[in-house]
């Protein structure tokens, strides 16, 4: 993996706006090498915007992330150009992150009957699995996984399921924003609304 042999991602005291709304307030958890964090908590409750803070793509409204070895986002934004085939799409992510061999996880994911196909005409559970085989790929330590389960059938949720267990089995972090159940041994899980402030709504 890239990055810090001993990968550690820390929240402390965390809040997260919406526009004029507070969505949550003291928010603190810390999670290393071989650890996973499943965030739980209906729409609309602060999930992606968590994920979108640890990420380093929003700044929180108080509160500070440290995060120690590289990290990849997966979320509804592959960041795979709609227009070209998922092959070449794929490719233009594989020569930035160095991957030398990216047929693996193509293979395991199958998706390699699909590279000729372009993104835009994928199905929501292909492109999911297109953005998590780019993850795989790109060989960091510490995942922030945005609701990888939707859009996927039973067999492929499985499938998903078995990949993150391998990546914590391996010493790699985790954290899961979810709405789903998700089967993996030693899951830690974390209700976000049990930190939604007490004068707004949650």
């Amino acid at each position: 993996m890239q990055g810090s042999p001993t990968p550690k991602l820390i929240a402390n005291a965390l809040a997260c706006r919406r526009g004029d709304r507070l969505l949550f307030r003291g928010l603190s958890f810390e999670i290393g090498a071989g650890e996973a964090l499943h965030i739980t908590g209906a729409n609309g409750t602060g999930k992606t915007t968590l994920i979108r803070a640890l990420a380093g793509l929003t700044t929180p409204y108080a509160g500070e992330v440290t995060c120690e070895g590289a990290l990849g986002l997966l979320d509804e934004r592959t960041g795979l150009d709609l227009d070209q085939p998922l092959g070449k799409a794929l490719a233009f992510w594989h020569r930035i992150d160095g991957c030398r061999d990216p047929s693996g996880a193509l293979k395991v994911l199958g998706l390699e009957p699909l590279l000729d196909v372009p993104v835009r005409y994928l199905s929501t559970g292909q492109r999911k699995r297109a953005g998590l085989a780019a993850l795989l790929n790109r060989g960091v330590p510490i995942w922030l996984l945005d609701e990888p389960l939707s859009g996927l059938d039973a067999a492929a949720i499985e499938q998903v399921t078995a990949l993150i267990a391998l990546h914590i089995a391996g010493g790699g972090t985790a954290l899961i924003a979810s709405h789903q159940t998700l089967a993996i041994d030693g899951l830690r899980t974390l209700a976000i609304e049990d930190f939604a402030p007490m004068d707004e709504p949650a």
